[in-house]
């Protein structure tokens, strides 16, 4: 009977956790021109949001994905996002890449550096002629 409590227990557990998966679809991406390469992917030189506890982060954290601010409507906000990373997909092309979290924004979705994130998910050229890329998202271990 102990053995059924505790896989009945573990059963719960991961249905909560599968049940509070952050992911978000049809989320209006938008796109920003941080050019972290040409600003030495100082995040204060671009005054990004999350600066005030990422910007000491080793070089190599800060280059290791393409920058996004996030103000989607699934996951955390302000600096509970911050250095976060999400696997974003293009839903009309299915082209996926995963960038890291720096900034904060209004518009509701992600706005996506340009070169490093936006640019390779616009694989049609339809998101930059509209202005935006229509994606999902899902919050994913970066990996460091």
């Amino acid at each position: 009977m102990e053995r059924l409590g505790l896989c009945l227990a573990l059963l719960l557990c991961l249905a909560i956790s599968a049940a509070d998966a952050q992911s978000a679809s049809n989320v209006r991406a938008t796109y920003h021109y941080y050019n972290p390469a040409q600003n030495g992917w100082d995040l204060n030189a671009v005054s990004a949001y999350c600066a005030t506890w990422d910007a000491g982060k080793p070089l190599a954290w800060r280059k290791k994905y393409g920058w996004t601010a996030f103000c989607g409507p699934v996951g955390p906000h302000g600096q509970q996002a911050c250095g976060k990373c999400l696997r974003i997909t293009n839903m009309k092309t299915n082209a996926q890449i995963t960038a890291r979290i720096v900034d904060q924004c209004s518009n509701g979705g992600l706005d996506l550096d340009y070169n490093t994130v936006f640019r390779p998910l616009d694989t049609d050229g339809s998101g930059y002629n509209q202005g935006h890329l229509t994606v999902k998202y899902q919050f994913v271990n970066c990996g460091d």
